[in-house]
Order: structure tokens, then sequence, then C-alpha cells
């Protein structure tokens, strides 16, 4: 059911600080990182040397709470990427027409690899910025590897610094998502027979899909660690129950006694505990009274689960199967015509091009403000978010500059710049997880510090506050125009033909999958997995772009909920089923109902126009891939709406 009630406007949605708990431990590292190699500098006499080889420290500003397999890659390419524009930066400062394109080029590419990746983390900023700072500093192409060679050592630091976690806890964020997955995993099982069980059903969908995700990209092919061997394995059981729950429970109306949702959470417990690294485990899950045919097969599923604890080494390694999309197929997927994040690449660098060059050609103090306020502000995920990040970024720099001013009207000096730094990173990652407008507050002053600690050149107060406040205006204003002209709708266009495109890609694989050609999908060479599973993708960064447009249509976007959503389901279902060998194989006259089913749905999406209701042929091994089949051709039976 759709709310009714109004909506927040977007000036107090901007202002909106959220509740999620203060990071203490990374903001703490993220101050090191940012203010150690200054002070290393400083030590050996030299605070320019040390202001440079801090822009490494930016590296870790790119910390989340992810496998270390993954992180260690992802700050790796950070490094490089950051020592990659200290030395540009410093090569090309004195030709300002391949300044402004490069920084464009330097923003598009990081913007698209974040996007095509789906990396959590600042995307381009913080390349963008090293880069801009870069192309201030006195102009000396001759030191473009001594400049480049601090960074890298700077960023070493904070490569060192985020890993050094590993050696606690080296499978932390895996252990937690797991055992995530098993206590919704719970929910769902004590929710059976309920209204909650479609809540939690998606929930567990939710939780699935994550830890799949978590436990691909945690995968280290060197080295595979017994722990890590067994929470793969513990996931493939969670898959497995919850399948089992959907066939088996989806139209159940009585519910189980409660010993089932218990014994999941005995195995959550134990999972936290980390007693899944021992070899013998003596803990007895709770035992139903009564069961009958379906609840026992259930109840066995929950103590192979259990039972997967004991197992040897060897044994799990024959049960891991480890699907993880080349990233070939992931940028050639994001490279497609609809794909939304190519258009916003592309958008990004092309307004950073003008903004750079508009503050070049009118030879402004320090220009690269101008493009780095446009930055900040395209970074949002659509034009909903980046007016919000307008509205933040104009708050928080405001006050930014004025804090700055009064900090360099005291010409700071020796170890007190690094403390201040410390302190200011310390701030602003303390604050970045409540709102963006107070982590700017800090921000602001920290990299105004840092830019100008080694500059030679010492402005009056109000001609300094007023030179970043106009450059701050300027960028933001491009950035505004850059989101309203060519972003506008641009989402919601494209939305029925790519949803037409991925009906059709998941009618292919329902042809794999049932048609008896194959009995086994090998998912990550299968062409058909890998089209479907990018359509979604894209389908959905398009939908919630579209969500996000000013002015938002509002009944293309309530349409197309529910369709995206049952889309979503099913290919989850499909991505699981390709994996059981013994699939159910329908006959060729239920095979040709269904892609007949599908290629209707796939046209009337393109034309946004309803459906008549068509026989779905049963499966009845597998009946939840039907009711969702038969809840996606409901939802296009709705009343059409138009895009005008």
């Amino acid at each position: 059911m759709w709310k009714t009630e109004k909506t927040p406007s977007i000036f107090k949605q901007a202002l909106i600080v959220n509740k999620k708990p203060f990071p203490w431990l990374k903001a703490f590292l993220a101050g090191v990182a940012a203010g150690l190699p200054i002070c290393i500098g400083l030590l050996f006499g030299n605070l320019e040397y040390g202001l440079i080889a801090g822009l490494g420290g930016f590296t870790y500003l790119y910390v989340f709470p992810i496998p270390y397999a993954q992180l260690a890659r992802k700050l790796t390419f950070c490094v490089l990427g950051i020592t990659a524009c200290v030395f540009l930066g410093t090569i090309v400062a004195p030709y300002p027409i391949f300044t402004a394109i490069l920084m464009g080029i330097i923003g598009s590419i990081a913007m698209f690899i974040f996007g095509a990746f789906q990396l959590i983390g600042p995307s381009a900023i913080f390349f963008v910025l090293v880069f801009a700072m870069t192309t201030g500093m006195p102009t000396a192409p001759n030191e473009a590897f001594l400049r480049a060679g601090l960074t890298f050592l700077g960023g070493v630091l904070s490569w060192i610094i985020a890993m050094s976690g590993w050696l606690f806890n080296p499978h932390g964020p895996e252990k937690d998502v797991v055992r995530r997955t098993y206590l919704d995993l719970a929910n769902l099982v004590d929710s059976i027979g309920t209204e909650k069980f479609n809540d939690a059903k998606n929930k567990v969908m939710s939780s699935l899909k994550e830890a799949d995700q978590t436990l691909t990209v945690g995968n280290n092919p060197w080295h595979t660690k017994d722990i890590y061997k067994r929470l793969i394995v513990l996931n493939i059981y969670a898959n497995k129950i919850f399948l089992y729950v959907v066939d088996e429970f989806d139209e159940c109306q009585k519910s189980l006694s409660s010993e089932f949702g218990e014994a999941v959470r005995i195995i959550a417990a134990l999972i936290e505990s980390g007693s899944i690294i021992n070899d013998s485990l003596n803990n007895n899950l709770p035992h139903p009274n009564e069961m009958d045919e379906k609840s026992t097969l259930l109840f066995m599923e929950i103590t192979a689960a259990k039972d997967s604890l004991n197992e040897s080494s060897l044994t799990l390694k024959e049960q891991m199967h480890i699907l993880n999309p080349s990233a070939k197929q992931t940028l050639l997927g994001a490279f497609d015509k609809n794909s939304i994040i190519l258009i916003n690449a592309l958008r990004f660098g092309l307004f950073i091009v003008l903004a750079a060059i508009l503050a070049y050609e009118y030879e402004l103090n320090r220009s690269f403000w101008v493009p780095l306020s446009c930055v900040a502000v395209m970074s949002g995920a659509n034009a909903v978010a980046t007016f919000h990040r307008a509205i933040q970024r104009s708050f928080g720099t405001v006050v930014g500059i004025l804090i700055a001013s009064v900090i360099l009207a005291f010409h700071p000096s020796g170890f007190v710049i690094p403390f201040l730094v410390f302190l200011l990173t310390f701030i602003t990652e303390l604050f970045i997880v409540k709102n963006y407008g107070l982590a700017a507050l800090f921000f602001t002053p920290n990299a105004l510090l840092m830019a100008e600690s080694g500059s030679q050149g010492k402005f009056a107060f109000t001609y300094f506050a007023s030179a970043r406040l106009i450059d701050v205006a300027i960028g933001i204003i491009i950035g505004l125009i850059g989101v309203w002209v060519v972003g506008k709708k641009s989402a919601s266009s494209r939305l029925p033909h790519l949803v037409s495109k991925t009906i059709r890609s998941q009618a292919q694989v329902l042809f794999a999958l049932f048609s008896g050609q194959e009995q086994k999908i090998d998912l990550k060479n299968s062409t058909e997995i890998n089209k479907m599973q990018t359509n979604i993708k894209n389908l959905k960064t398009v939908y919630d772009t579209a969500s996000g447009e000013i002015p938002v249509n509002k009944k293309a976007i309530e349409y197309y909920w529910a369709i995206v959503y049952s889309i979503e389901q099913l290919g989850f279902l499909l991505e699981k089923y390709s994996n059981i060998k013994d699939r159910p194989i329908l006959s060729e006259k239920g095979i040709s109902q269904l892609l007949f089913i599908f290629e209707t749905m796939a046209i009337a999406a393109n034309r946004q126009t309803s459906v008549t209701k068509k026989e779905i042929p049963e499966i009845n091994e597998l009946p939840s891939i039907q009711y969702v089949v038969e809840d996606l051709q409901k939802n296009f039976q709705k009343l059409t709406y138009s895009q005008s």
C-alpha cells in the first residue's frame, strides 16, 4: 500500500540527522592516517613533504566494513589511483585546458568503477580533490616522481593501518553477515502461518544476497582458511533452508512450534561465539514434540546445517562453490547503452571539465575549489540526493570556511598542523555517518588547512573567506545545472525498455533451467545467468535513480515498483535453483506457455500497456517460482500510466 502522508521538503530532508552510531575507531584511525605522515615530515625537517605524503592518507577514507580480501584490493587501487593523480596533477599543472580535461576524465573513471562494481565509499571525490590540490601547488613538473612517491608512502601507511584489523579478526565481516542471515532465517521460520511471513521472506532474501556477495568478494584464491570454508557451507545451508521454507510453507496457515526458530538461532549464536572453528560441538538443537512430514524435513535441513560445523576441512572443500563474475563481465554490463552508471559517469566528467575551464578562464585564485564543489554536489545518487548535497555543502562550507579562516589567521606551524589535521579528520569521520553537511563543517577547514599550509601566500581574512565562498558557490551552481539539464527524466524514460529486456533475459534462464537442455548450469560461465544478473542490476540502479528525479513521475514509480520487486524476486530464485541438480523438467507445452507469458509481459512493458491473465503451467516441485510469475503477471494487469 502506498503511503499518502506528506513528504518532508527537500530542505528539511537535507538537514535530517540520522541515528547511526558514531564510528569511533574508524574516525580515530582516519585521523592517524591523515596526521601521521605530516608528523613524519616534520621529524625529517620538511613540512611540505609531510603535507604531500598526507594526501595519501585520504586512502583511509575508503575503508568500510567489508571482507579484508576485498578491502586489500580496493585500497591498493585507491593508493595507486591517488598516487597517479598526484603525478598527473604535477605534470599538467602549467596547462589549464589539459588540467580541466584530465580532471573530468579522472572523475568519470572513478565514478564509473565505483558504480559498476557497487563499491561503497566517497567515489570520485578524493581522487579529484588530490588531483586539484596538486595542480594548486607551486608549478614544478620535475618533482612529479618525488611528489608521487611521497603520496604513495602515505597511502601505504593508510593501507597498513586499515589492514591491521585482519590480525585480530580476519573474517569478521563474513562471520557477521552469515550470523545475521541465520537470525533473519529464524524469524522467517517463526513467521510461518502468520501475516509477517512475506516481510520476513523479503528480509531473508536481502540477507542472503548480501551474504553471497560478501563471501564471494572475501575469497582469497591463494589460501582459504577453515573458518571461511565453514561460513561458505553455512551460507549454502541457509539458502537450502530458505528455498525449502518458501516452497513448502508459503501457503501454510498453521504456525510451527518455537523449537524450529530456536534451533536456527543456536546456529547463529555458534557463529557469533566463534565455535564454528571447533572440531567437535556438543550443542544439541531443541527437538519439536510433534512434526509432520514437511516439518520433519525442515528440521533435518536445520540439523544438517549445524552438523556441517563438525565436518572435516576436506569435506567442506568438496561442498564449496564460489561464484564471482569476472571484472570484464562486470565492466561490459555497466557499458550497456541503457546503463545509468555510464550515463552518470559521462555527465559527471563533462560538468567537472566545464567547471574547471570556467575557473581557469576567469583566473580565480586556487581555482580548483570550483570543480571540487561541483564534484561534491554531483556525487549524489540521484537528483534529490544532489539537491540535498547542494544544501548540505552550502551550509557546511560557509561555516567551515569561517572555521578555516580563524585557524589560518593564527598561522599554525610545527606539530600544531598535524594535530589539527588529525582532529578535523577525526571529527569529519564521526559526523559523516550523521549528515554530510555536519561533516563539511570540518572537512572544509581540513582540506583548506592542508592546501594553504604549504602555500607561501598569506591573505587577509576577508579576502580568503570571500574567495572560497565565491568558488564554492560557482561550483555548486554548475553541479545543480548539470543534474537538472542532463539528468532530467533520463532514468524514468529508460525504465520501460529495461524492464522488457530483463524479463526476456529471465525467460531465457527459465528455458535453460526447466527445458531439460542442461541439468547443471555453470553460474560463472552461463551467458543466460550473467545477462540476467547484469540486466537486474541495471534495472535496480535505473529505478532508484528515477525515484529521485525532479520532478519525480510518481505514477511511473508506483507502477513499476511492484514489477521491479517481482523481477528481483524471480531473479533471486532462478539463481538459487540453478545450483540444484535434479530440477523438474517441464513439457514442451509448459515451456512454450511460459515463454509466451514472458514475451507478452515484455511487449507490454515496452508499450506501457496492461496484459490479460494467462494460465501459468504448474511447477509442482518448485511452486515458489510459479507464485512469483503469477504476481508479476498480476502487476502487469494494472492500469497504464502516462510519462507526460
